[in-house]
């Protein structure tokens, strides 16, 4: 379950993009609590419909400008505005928009602000995720179903920042559980998706209950290669020159990312499950 794609909804855009912009802690509160209500029902209904099976629920994974509208688009708008003779305080707020999306833009954003890292810096949108997650839990509960609940934190590569991350989680799962006089089990993991977290597996493990493998941005970060650039640009001519068998995003590379996963396997605790989604044409 990816939450970001719970983000993108029409409906839920415009809470999401007043949070990203607050200014204040206060004047984050009122989308934060928005978009609590609305996850904890998304993950109700999940719970719902998955009850006794693990629901496996990745925090929020993309750059927060992602949520932003495209900085030309408000640029060119800006522009009409001020051509129009809209009001003052219209076109500053506008200015005010395309300031935000500019400090938030990043010149390598598949390696920038995202993931565990957004979840330290920003963990107020982390605590509102868990926090829906497991007053969700109990919700279902109540009603006579048996959620199984597995929080995944994305794209870590050092133990430092899942222990952080679990830590911060876990606070808020002890206060609503209390709150609600619950005891419900409950698992943390991550995604090996960085080389980083596959050669240190064993100190990674220590603080995670599984693994999953994130075999596209752990292609991308063995490779050096950014599959939005590299697959139009140049992995056809690799293929043809046998240079690559196989686009290494369709079929796994075994001699490079499938020597990072097996070595992860072996590294991390006989107890830590571990799972690995394959194309078809690799397990052929």
């Amino acid at each position: 379950c990816r939450t970001e794609h719970m983000f993108m909804a029409e409906d839920r855009l415009p809470y999401v993009q007043e949070m990203i912009l607050a200014k204040t802690d206060e004047e984050r509160v009122k989308p934060l609590e928005k978009l609590w209500r609305m996850q904890k029902d998304d993950f109700v209904g999940i719970f719902k419909a998955m009850t006794g099976l693990p629901v496996i629920i990745r925090l929020l994974d993309p750059p927060l400008h992602e949520f932003l509208p495209d900085y030309v688009e408000t640029l060119l708008e800006l522009k009409k505005m001020r051509e129009e003779g809209l009001s003052e305080e219209e076109i500053k707020e506008k200015e005010e928009l395309l300031r935000a999306i500019r400090s938030m833009q990043e010149a390598n954003p598949m390696l920038g602000l995202r993931g565990c890292r957004l979840g330290i810096t920003r963990p107020d949108v982390y605590h509102m995720q868990v926090r829906a997650i497991i007053e969700a839990a109990c919700d279902v509960i109540d009603e006579g179903y048996e959620p199984v609940v597995e929080i995944m934190i994305p794209l870590v590569a050092d133990k430092m920042e899942l222990k952080i991350t679990r830590e911060e989680s876990e606070k808020i799962i002890k206060e609503v559980l209390e709150k609600r006089g619950k005891n419900i089990p409950y698992k943390i993991g991550t995604m090996i998706e960085l080389p980083r977290a596959a050669l240190t597996a064993d100190e990674i493990a220590k603080y995670a209950d599984f693994f999953s493998y994130g075999t596209n941005d752990l292609t991308q970060t063995t490779f050096g290669f950014s599959r939005d650039d590299a697959e139009p640009k140049f992995i056809p001519q690799y293929i043809e020159l046998k240079i690559l068998e196989k686009n290494p995003f369709e079929v796994m590379d075994i001699d490079g990312v499938g020597k990072l996963v097996e070595m992860s396997c072996k590294l991390a605790r006989p107890d830590c499950n571990n799972s690995l989604t394959l194309n078809p044409d690799l397990i052929a």
